[in-house]
């Protein structure tokens, strides 16, 4: 009898083929996220989740899935799992690393050329019949090439981020908790309020946790400089979304550009929607066809194996084997 497992989401037919070969899969197929009801009723009859992160994977899920024996993160990010929980049960949680991290950086540093040189603005200027003329003044915009760019957190995807932002001449400095970066990246790191200070362009790159939650609020803003421009991919809580909403209408900064957003996804009448000089974008930093594809291949495979009781490709919870 094949293994039954629950795909919360439907994902690129890579990786759904995986699964229908080798598992009974049960997959919600609506394209908003499964009610917590039914997450419930069908994990508590799975040998294996493919999850989302937009699924709460918490404590109580878990103790209720007693046949549970993997989970199988469709992202790079897992704070939507109860990971010290999971490996409580012995239960190995995988992700999909390194396929989305160009894809990721490419993103991001779209919105920052989006940002910086106002297209957003641009196009809303065009759609409204208002372009009559070339003006000398008309949607002035910040430069990139020469530019300071500051990153917070080094990982894979902000040190793709580093090597565009070099490629574009732009200085580089990053924050992290351990200032080990690859020399040839050409990137210094300083300290977050040094960062702040001096960058024409923060980028966020750090994962969520209890330390990088509001991370970025109204005193880190107002140490920014007034024509900087934030740039989030990363986790919407990482910013404290009323402090932005107050530093981009009184002008402590000139702009942001939001993949993530707290909440998420925000009301379309969310005053942050409707801000000139913020953009947001509804969390696509990982969709090209190429990345998605592999990240659904990544996550067949990270629960195939654990359903063979072998260790999984890509692991968050190596400990589960000790």
């Amino acid at each position: 009898m094949k293994p039954r497992i629950f795909v919360t989401r439907k994902i690129p037919a890579a990786g759904l083929m995986q699964l229908e070969q080798a598992c009974d899969v049960q997959l919600w197929e609506e394209p908003l996220p499964v009610p917590r009801a039914v997450l419930e009723r069908e994990s508590a009859i799975a040998e294996g989740l493919l999850t989302l992160l937009s699924d709460s994977i918490d404590a109580a899920l878990i103790a209720a899935a007693p046949r549970l024996r993997v989970i199988s993160q469709y992202a790079v990010g897992y704070d939507n799992i109860d990971l010290a929980a999971a490996t409580a049960r012995g239960i190995p949680v995988g992700n999909t690393p390194d396929v989305l991290t160009d894809a990721t950086a490419d993103l991001a540093f779209a919105l920052l050329m989006t940002a910086a040189r106002r297209l957003g603005e641009a196009r809303d200027y065009v759609r409204a019949g208002e372009w009559r003329t070339w003006g000398p003044q008309l949607l002035l915009g910040q430069d990139v090439w020469g530019a300071t760019l500051g990153i917070v957190g080094l990982g894979r995807i902000g040190q793709a981020l580093a090597r565009r932002g070099r490629g574009f001449g732009m200085r580089v400095l990053y924050t992290s908790p351990s200032c080990n970066a690859d020399p040839s990246l050409g990137a210094e790191c300083v300290p977050l309020e040094t960062l702040l200070a001096a960058a024409d362009f923060v980028s966020l790159h750090c994962p969520l946790t209890p330390q990088t939650e509001g991370l970025i609020g109204a005193h880190e803003l107002r140490a920014m400089r007034s024509t900087a421009i934030l740039i989030n991919t990363a986790r919407g809580a990482v910013v404290d979304s009323g402090a932005l909403l107050t530093a981009l209408q009184e002008g402590w900064i000139a702009g942001a550009a939001l993949d993530v957003t707290d909440p998420e996804p925000l009301p379309a009448d969310h005053p942050l929607v409707n801000l000139p000089n913020c953009i947001v974008t509804p969390h696509i930093g990982s969709a090209s066809i190429t990345a998605r594809t592999r990240m659904a291949e990544l996550a067949a495979e990270n629960l195939l194996a654990g359903l063979r009781g072998e260790p999984l490709p890509h692991c968050v919870n190596p400990e589960v084997y000790a």
